[in-house]
C-alpha cells in the first residue's frame, strides 16, 4: 500500500532554515508528481509546492516562493521541501501527498524565537 512518511520538522527562530523529507513507498515514485501542504491551527491546509515526476516542473505558493524549494531524488523514493528565511506564518503541520488521495502523518514546523 502507498505509504509516505515525513520527517524534518522542529522547532526553529526566525530567519532559519529546515528541509523536510518525504520517503514514499508502495507505488512506482518516479511516475508521479508530489505535493507538499501545510496546515495551521484553526486554517485550512493549503498547498504549498508541487513537482512534476521527473523534477522538472515545480509549482509554488505565493507566499513562499524565493525561500522554498521542493525537489526530489527518485533514486530514493524521496521528495524534500527546503525551507529558508522561516517566518512565523510559516508554523503549520507539513504533509506531504501524492495523487490527490494519498497523505502521509505530518510533521509539525514550529518558527519561533
Amino acid at each position: 500500500q502507498v505509504q509516505l512518511v515525513e520527517s524534518g520538522g522542529d522547532l526553529v527562530q526566525p530567519g532559519g532554515s529546515l528541509r523536510l523529507s518525504c520517503a514514499a513507498s508502495g507505488f512506482t515514485f518516479s511516475n508521479y508528481a508530489m505535493s507538499w501542504y501545510r496546515q495551521a491551527p484553526g486554517k485550512e491546509r493549503e498547498l504549498v509546492a508541487d513537482i512534476s515526476s521527473a523534477g522538472i516542473f515545480t509549482n509554488y505558493k505565493d507566499s513562499v516562493k524565493g525561500r522554498f524549494i521542493i525537489f526530489r531524488d527518485n533514486r530514493k523514493n524521496t521528495v524534500y521541501l527546503q525551507m529558508n528565511s522561516l517566518k512565523p506564518e510559516d508554523t503549520a503541520v507539513y504533509y506531504c501527498s501524492t495523487q490527490a488521495s494519498f497523505w502521509g502523518q505530518g510533521t509539525q514546523v514550529t518558527v519561533s524565537s
